[in-house]
């Protein structure tokens, strides 16, 4: 079943963000008894008051860097139970900490930022917010003068370039800007490629894997009409996915399908057909074959012969359309949007082929469907009607015709 749309809102409705912020405006601690890991002390000697006074701000930076583990902690935890916008909220608490604790100019506050942006994409699905906080990361990155004092330091850098170029691509590509998208996603791979190499083949914990970002890399090469690089893209991902979880994951099935479209762009109908093949007996495999999964899978199989337009796949088509109508009113219902959409694209294509007879018999059986989920008075309802009075009209039943068609004035 497809996905639901991600609504982009304004970037005005972030309330829970410009709650912490004034929060964080409040709690902000002086530049002068900030504490920086990465800073060397100014002199060799010390006073006795200057230790003090040392100390008592490391006291008092204990409790939010104690808060800023234990959110970071939590987080994880909230994530694993998909308790999606409590650990949105304990992102944006680790933001205001890290400001508490660095300060606003920090890369440890362009971290917590690029993490919150991410988090906004992919625990909430809203890329205004996202886009937002990763380039308020990126200026942060770009204006910081400190220098890293360690190899654990670059490399956190490093993740955090990973994330924030990957979450300005996709969130470009969300909104239909393809070339940005693929320039950002572009910054993304090549952090990651130069993070790969400074672990020396050892395991980087990195929350984008390199799945994600080459899936996002070919679907912004097609969206730039790049369609032969965008099938050396999503090829390399199902090697990947193949190399790390075997040849019958559902992680192969949303891939296959993506190349199918490729392939049928630029018209090579057999290979397309093949790899819909691949992700439906995966479906079948995983799921059973009555299932929205299956169902999905079938529809898609029973296109894809349509298209090709030969004449031998006729029954093809018949055949998974069927099976999908099937699948689809076993598991979801008759009176669901998959199954009607389902049967009105089945008759659609019954109709252009000549099979009339059998589409108004299928158009008859679902228009009570229709009416139950959509009203008898909806434009569903009516096309259903105009559909099956032009049928009548095409085998000569005049008076037939016209009824129908007067209901649907």
């Amino acid at each position: 079943m497809q996905a639901s749309p991600i609504r982009i809102p304004t970037v005005t409705s972030d309330t829970d963000w410009d709650f912490c912020f004034h929060l964080s405006q409040q709690s902000k601690i002086p530049e002068h008894q900030r504490t920086d890991e990465s800073s060397p002390t100014s002199g060799s000697e010390e006073s006795e008051e200057d230790t003090k006074a040392k100390e008592k701000v490391i006291d008092h930076m204990s409790h939010p860097r104690e808060k800023l583990a234990q959110s970071q902690k939590k987080i994880a935890q909230l994530i694993k139970g998909k308790k999606n916008i409590e650990a949105n909220k304990e992102l944006i608490r680790c933001v205001i900490l890290s400001r508490i604790i660095f300060g606003e100019e920090h890369w440890k506050c362009a971290q917590a930022l690029a993490t919150l942006a991410y988090g906004y994409l992919t625990l909430r699905g809203l890329p205004a917010q996202a886009k937002k906080h990763a380039e308020s990361a990126k200026n942060v990155l770009l204006t910081w003068k400190g220098t890293t004092t360690s190899d654990k330091e670059e490399k956190q850098i490093l993740e955090t370039l990973v994330m924030l170029y990957y979450t300005l691509g996709v969130v470009c590509l969300l909104q239909n800007h393809g070339r940005e998208a693929y320039f950002n996603l572009q910054k993304s791979e090549r952090n990651m490629k130069e993070l790969r190499e400074s672990y020396k083949g050892g395991t980087c914990g990195l929350q984008v894997s390199e799945k994600e970002l080459t899936v996002a890399l070919g679907r912004a090469s097609l969206a730039n009409c790049r369609l032969n690089l965008a099938l050396v893209y999503f090829e390399k991902a199902v090697d990947n996915v193949i190399a790390n979880k075997g040849d019958s994951t559902s992680d192969l099935v949303s891939l296959y399908q993506e190349i199918a479209q490729i392939e049928q762009l630029r018209r090579n109908h057999e290979q397309a057909i093949q790899y819909l093949h691949q992700a439906h007996s995966i479906c079948v495999s995983l799921y059973t074959e009555v299932s929205p999964q299956a169902a999905e899978a079938s529809a898609l199989l029973a296109k894809a012969y349509a298209m090709s337009g030969e004449v031998q796949h006729k029954d093809a088509v018949g055949l998974y359309f069927m099976k999908s109508i099937t699948a689809y009113q076993t598991t979801l219902g008759p009176e669901d949007y998959e199954t009607l959409t389902t049967v009105e694209e089945f008759c659609k294509w019954l109709v252009q082929n000549g099979e009339k007879r059998e589409a108004y018999g299928l158009l008859k059986a679902s228009l009570r469907s229709q009416v139950i989920s959509y009203g008898d008075c909806s434009e569903k309802v009516a096309e259903t009607l105009y559909n099956m009075g032009k049928i009548c009209f095409a085998k000569g039943e005049l008076r037939k015709a016209v009824q129908l068609l007067r209901k649907v004035n």
